[in-house]
C-alpha cells in the first residue's frame, strides 16, 4: 500500500448514499446538537445568575457543562456539514483538531467528574471541614488541574496518532476516531498510541474504582442520617453524578475496550453516537430532573427572561466580571 503521509485530507464514513437519508441525518443531528447546546447552556447560565448555586458542587457542574458543550461541538457540526453538502472530506488539519479537542474535552470531563465525587464525599462524610477543604481557591485549583490534565493528554494522544504514516485516507467513522485511524496506519509508531490508550483506560478504570469506593462510603453515611429529608436531599445530588459517570464509562467501552472485529459501518456509527454524543446530550437532563436547586434556578431564569424591567445582559456581564 502506498504511503499517504502527505495527504491533505481524509475521507470520513457516509451515513448513507441516498440523498434523502443524508438530509434526514442532517436534521436529526441538528436537533440533537441544539438540544445538547441549549441544555448545557441553561445549566451554565443558571449557575452564573443564581447566587444560591455559587457553591463548589455547582461550580464543578458548570465546568462539566462547558466541557460537554465542547465535546458535542467537536464532531457534530462537521458531520452535519458533510451530510448537508453531500461530501465525505475533512482536511488533515481539521482531523488533527478533532482528535486534539476530543481528547482535551473528554479527558478534562472525566477529571472533573472524579473531582465532583471527592466534593460530594467531603460534603457528606466530613461536613464540618467542608468549607476549609473545598474553599474557593482549592476549587479553582482543582478545576484548573482538570483542564490542564486534559490539555496534556490531548497533546500526547494527538502527537502519537499523527506521528504515524497512513496507508489510506479513508476512515471508517463519521469523525476522526483514533481506533479507526490506527487501522489505516502503516508504521510501527501506532504502538505508541495503542500503549497510550491502554494507559488511559487503566487510569480511567482507576478513577472509576475511586468513584465507586467513594460513593460506597457516601451511601453508608447517608443511610445513617437521622432525617429522611436529609437523605433525600443528599441522594438527589449524588445519584445524578453517579449516573453521569456510569454513562460515560460504559459508553466509552463501546469504542475503546470492545474486542477488535470487523464490525459493520452502521454499528461503528451507532457505537460512536452512544459514547460521544449521548452523554453530553443527557447530562443536563439527568442533573436537572433530580435536582431541586437546578429546577428552581431554571424556573427563576425563565421568569427572569420574561420580565421586561430587568437588563439580563448587564447582570450577566456583572457576574462575568
Amino acid at each position: 500500500m502506498s504511503n499517504l503521509t502527505s495527504t491533505s485530507e481524509f475521507l470520513l464514513l457516509e451515513f448513507s448514499d441516498v440523498r434523502e437519508l443524508q438530509l434526514l441525518h442532517f436534521f436529526v443531528f441538528l436537533a440533537v446538537y441544539m438540544i445538547a447546546v441549549m441544555g448545557n447552556l441553561l445549566i451554565i447560565i443558571a449557575v452564573m445568575l443564581d447566587h444560591h448555586l455559587h457553591t463548589p458542587m455547582y461550580f464543578f457542574l458548570m465546568n462539566l457543562a462547558l466541557l460537554d458543550l465542547g465535546i458535542v461541538s467537536v464532531m457534530v457540526p462537521k458531520a452535519m456539514a458533510n451530510s448537508l453538502l453531500n461530501t465525505r472530506s475533512i482536511s488533515y488539519s481539521g482531523c488533527v483538531a478533532q482528535v486534539f479537542f476530543y481528547f482535551f474535552f473528554g479527558g478534562s470531563d472525566f477529571s472533573v467528574l472524579t473531582i465532583m465525587a471527592h466534593d460530594r464525599y467531603v460534603a457528606i462524610c466530613n461536613p464540618l471541614q467542608y468549607e476549609t477543604i473545598m474553599h474557593k481557591g482549592a476549587c479553582i485549583q482543582m478545576a484548573a488541574s482538570a483542564w490542564i490534565a486534559g490539555i496534556v493528554y490531548a497533546i500526547l494522544s494527538t502527537g502519537c496518532t499523527f506521528a504515524n504514516t497512513f496507508c489510506s485516507n479513508q476512515i471508517n467513522q463519521f469523525f476522526c476516531e483514533v481506533p479507526q485511524m490506527l487501522k489505516v496506519s502503516c508504521s510501527e509508531l501506532y504502538l505508541l498510541e495503542v500503549g497510550l490508550l491502554i494507559v488511559s483506560c487503566t487510569i480511567a478504570g482507576g478513577c472509576f474504582i475511586f468513584i465507586i469506593i467513594t460513593y460506597m462510603q457516601i451511601f453508608s453515611t447517608l443511610l445513617r442520617m437521622p432525617t429522611v429529608q436529609g437523605q433525600k436531599k443528599a441522594f438527589s445530588t449524588c445519584i445524578p453524578h453517579l449516573i453521569v459517570v456510569s454513562l460515560l464509562i460504559f459508553t466509552g467501552v463501546f469504542a475503546y475496550i470492545r474486542p477488535p472485529s470487523n464490525t459493520s459501518s452502521d454499528l461503528n456509527i451507532l457505537f460512536a453516537v452512544i459514547y460521544a454524543i449521548l452523554p453530553p446530550l443527557l447530562n443536563p437532563f439527568i442533573y436537572s430532573m433530580r435536582n431541586k436547586d437546578i429546577k428552581s434556578a431554571l424556573l427563576k431564569l425563565t421568569n427572569f427572561g420574561l420580565s421586561p424591567q430587568t437588563n439580563a445582559v448587564k447582570i450577566i456581564l456583572e457576574k462575568l466580571c
